[in-house]
């Protein structure tokens, strides 16, 4: 029974579906990707829309999982929220507003006499592919880096820093983050609309697409690697919950976590699969085992991050600052009621499954966008 586990069980067990929440998250930003691919693929106008309605079809998700991520962070960590979202609040802030200037691009993009026109809408669809990408990256990086904040005996927070999480996008290993997520949405973006459309010529396009911001990734994705596994990490002693700066610590997590370490190869392996796939042969179905190696490599980086006695925001200012699963996390009890609402998470899964199968399973063209009065 879910009541009778210990509070350290609990915490991890959280800590692993605040991870699964934003692995899926980072799957689902095809969607900025498709954005920022409007201009560069797009031959005509009839195209851009075309690619405009594919991803608009589920840009909701993408929104909705950041507010779920966002959510299960404060209801199981409030200290990180409290922190964070407290302390860090330019970047969250700069992070959030991309994502309502995505919001209201898809309504407005095509409105008669809208105000903006419709090309300004497509720079707000490019600014939260690209900008908005690159900063949750930086923000995910100082789970690594560490961030500028200090609590006192009362948990209030004090952010050493200007300007208030910004600087997170300054750190070269939070940055080369956010532009291999950026390019990596650029990839499954183009695998995800090569899968949904029905336009041959676009889809030679996207497959090459593909494949070409797979190259642009790998640089950063190879510099975020060596560096993780030659940086300090923030390690916690079990017994009075101390934490330090220790020499190889991500790495030496990689060894004593083999489980980790096979998420890690499996899903680069997979993204990698699923580029190739689409590129090398006629299928269009590379989305699939490259979505799941992305699902499954964030799911490696947020379990670096967090277990094996690790700190998940380490405090560069203040050592002791430094938050863990089992110092940041809520009470027993509010963690235990969580997780019986947790077991209906599978049943929603399913029925986004299976309301996504039913969307995509017509290839979408553009005879059909131009015909649908209401399309984005």
């Amino acid at each position: 029974m879910i009541g009778n586990l210990e509070w350290s069980t609990l915490q991890q067990l959280w800590w692993l579906i605040v991870s699964v929440v934003g692995s899926l998250f980072v799957f689902l930003t095809f969607v900025q990707g498709g954005q920022t691919l409007i201009w560069t693929l797009a031959a005509d106008e009839s195209e851009k829309t075309l690619i405009v309605n594919s991803i608009g079809r589920k840009w909701e998700l993408t929104f909705t999982t950041l507010v779920l991520f966002g959510g299960a962070f404060y209801a199981s960590f409030p200290l990180f929220y409290a922190s964070s979202f407290g302390g860090a609040y330019w970047v969250w802030i700069a992070i959030l507003f991309t994502f309502v200037m995505q919001a209201v691009s898809y309504e407005y993009r095509r409105k008669p006499a809208n105000v903006l026109g419709q090309r300004t809408y497509e720079i707000f669809m490019f600014i939260n592919g690209s900008l908005g990408i690159l900063l949750i990256g930086a923000a995910i990086g100082t789970f690594f880096t560490g961030s500028n904040f200090t609590l006192n005996d009362y948990n209030l927070v004090r952010w050493t820093h200007p300007l208030r999480g910004l600087e997170a996008a300054f750190s070269l290993f939070n940055l080369s983050l956010g532009l291999f997520l950026v390019f990596l949405a650029r990839v499954l973006g183009a695998l995800y609309l090569a899968n949904n459309l029905g336009h041959q010529s676009l889809v030679e396009r996207l497959k090459k697409s593909s494949f070409i911001n797979l190259l642009l990734a790998l640089p950063f994705l190879l510099f975020v690697l060596v560096r993780l596994v030659m940086m300090d990490g923030y390690a916690v002693d079990p017994g009075d919950g101390s934490v330090s700066l220790v020499a190889g610590k991500y790495l030496q997590n990689l060894f004593e976590m083999p489980l980790v370490l096979g998420l890690l190869l499996i899903g680069l392996v997979l993204v990698v699969s699923g580029v190739a796939l689409n590129r090398f042969s006629a299928s269009v179905r590379g989305i699939w085992p490259a979505g799941v190696g992305t699902v499954l490599t964030c799911l490696a980086l947020f379990s670096l991050a967090g277990f094996n006695d690790t700190s998940f925001y380490p405090s560069k200012a203040d050592l002791g600052s430094s938050l863990t699963i089992y110092n940041a996390s809520s009470s027993h009890y509010t963690l235990t009621m969580m997780s019986y609402v947790a077991i209906a998470v599978p049943f929603v899964l399913a029925y986004i499954a299976w309301v996504w199968r039913q969307m995509d399973s017509q290839k979408l063209t553009a005879e059909e966008v131009a015909a649908d009065s209401k399309s984005y």
